[in-house]
């Protein structure tokens, strides 16, 4: 059945005492758009979208776009992998803000990138070989796929948020609602006309029919007319942006920790450090250790400033979520891409500015590309710092390093530290998540002894 009409159908069965197949019957004869601009539109009942779901592809779009689509919280995807395939020569998306020079230049630094992408993948790939013989009891294929899955590892640092790649998505109809409200809104015109292309295919049926005998209905067609842009979180971004310049103080200067784990107990505190802290450079313990300095009619201006703008069909801010811990992470931009999957955690990000280095993976200096990657990582940095805000960051290589905040529970940091920690893991991703263990048996020595993480010098290169 369409999204529409099974969200129909789930929400008549059970607001009456008939059966499913005879509520399924009902729908054939009734119009379930009027059902949905009524109570979901009208009568706010949101849960009735939650019950009609709908698979969507995005193919050719940039990686910038692809960590974007997948910021829902209940969200189930995957995306093309970087440690599977080889992407020098795979193009990349040139954003469409730019034009003329600024144009050159980026596709210039782009192809420098894919060009130095693609020799430090072979040096990578000649040290592994040597220094890791086969094992006689290896397969010759299983052998060449993990040693060239390792060496892409090395690689992808130098892909960059413009390269292109795929995502395949199962979604709510209510979750594409928000997630085509949030991308209207985005300060990048990719995500905006992607907003725009959801909204058009949920109102037209399926390119892609199981049935092919079937005459495919639009997907969710009353979706499409209702779902404009969420400018409340544009202009809450803007409001804060504005406050934050004008009241804080100066920076402490203190240089923070590469995973800084914080416990907030003051909980209007922390709602406020949330709020500013997308809309700054500031860590995440500074916000908050100032805003408990502050006073309640303080916290209150900053909560204010982000909700002045709030309508009636708006929801609250992710600032106002979280959890009993806050990660504030300096970490670079491949490893974020893959904690970035976790569900079951608030995820808030700082601007992509590229003023925070990046880093160097050991097998880069050891197989010899020291210095083509170096000068790569540079160059394109340099680049970036001259193209205009929207269109610079999607030259922004994997292995600079960017900011990012995550709040979660204590049962998410245990997976997500055993998960992420494990042999087969990236290297980059597998000392974060064990600093994260490590962070928490320092903060909570009873708790974080229960997490059995693997230390990242503990390696089995060859295992997939």
């Amino acid at each position: 059945m369409p999204p529409e009409k099974s969200a129909y159908a789930l929400a008549r069965y059970s607001r009456s005492p008939d059966s499913i197949r005879d509520s399924m019957e009902w729908v054939r004869t009734h119009n379930s758009e009027k059902f949905l601009e009524s109570f979901y539109f009208q009568y706010g009942h949101a849960s009735i979208a939650d019950l009609g779901h709908t698979v969507m592809c995005f193919e050719g779009i940039s990686e910038l776009a692809a960590t974007e689509i997948e910021a829902e919280p209940l969200w189930d995807g995957q995306a093309k992998s970087s440690r599977y395939q080889d992407f020098s020569r795979s193009g990349f998306i040139t954003p469409p803000e730019l034009a003329g020079q600024p144009a050159v230049e980026y596709q210039a630094a782009g192809e420098a990138l894919l060009a130095a992408y693609a020799k430090v993948k072979d040096l990578a790939f000649a040290a592994l070989c040597e220094r890791l013989p086969r094992p006689g009891d290896m397969k010759p294929d299983a052998y060449q796929r993990n040693l060239a899955a390792r060496a892409f590892d090395v690689a992808r640092y130098l892909l960059f948020w413009g390269v292109p790649t795929n995502v395949g998505q199962v979604a709510s109809i209510r979750t594409v609602e928000k997630q085509i409200r949030r991308l209207k809104a985005s300060e990048f015109e990719e995500l905006r006309s992607l907003g725009d292309e959801i909204a058009q295919a949920c109102a037209a049926p399926p390119d892609c029919v199981w049935d092919v005998n079937a005459k495919p209905e639009p997907l969710a067609p009353t979706l499409a007319r209702h779902a404009d842009a969420d400018q409340h979180v544009a202009q809450s971004r803007e409001d804060l942006k504005l406050w934050a310049a004008q009241n804080l103080p100066a920076r402490a200067g203190h240089e923070a920790e590469r995973v800084d784990l914080i416990h907030p107990t003051n909980v209007p505190a922390d709602i406020a450090a949330t709020l500013l802290y997308s809309v700054t450079t500031r860590p995440f313990r500074e916000l908050y250790d100032l805003a408990c300095t502050w006073s309640e009619r303080q916290r209150a201006e900053v909560i204010d400033v982000a909700l002045q703008s709030r309508t009636r069909r708006d929801e609250i801010l992710a600032g106002f979520r979280g959890g009993l811990y806050a990660y504030d992470m300096v970490i670079d931009i491949g490893a974020f891409r893959d904690l970035h999957r976790h569900r079951r955690c608030q995820k808030f990000r700082q601007g992509y500015t590229g003023n925070l280095g990046f880093d160097t993976p050991k097998l880069v200096t050891e197989s010899g590309a020291g210095e083509i990657y170096s000068a790569a990582m540079q160059a394109a940095l340099t680049v970036m710092h001259g193209l205009p805000a929207g269109a610079g960051e999607y030259l922004l290589p994997f292995g600079a390093r960017s900011r990012f905040l995550f709040k979660m529970d204590f049962a998410e940091a245990e997976y997500i530290s055993r998960l992420r920690s494990g042999v087969k893991g990236h290297f980059s991703y597998r000392e974060i998540a064990w600093e994260m263990k490590v962070k928490m048996e320092q903060l909570e020595p009873e708790l974080g002894r229960l997490i059995d993480a693997t230390p990242p010098w503990i390696e089995d290169p060859l295992k997939r």
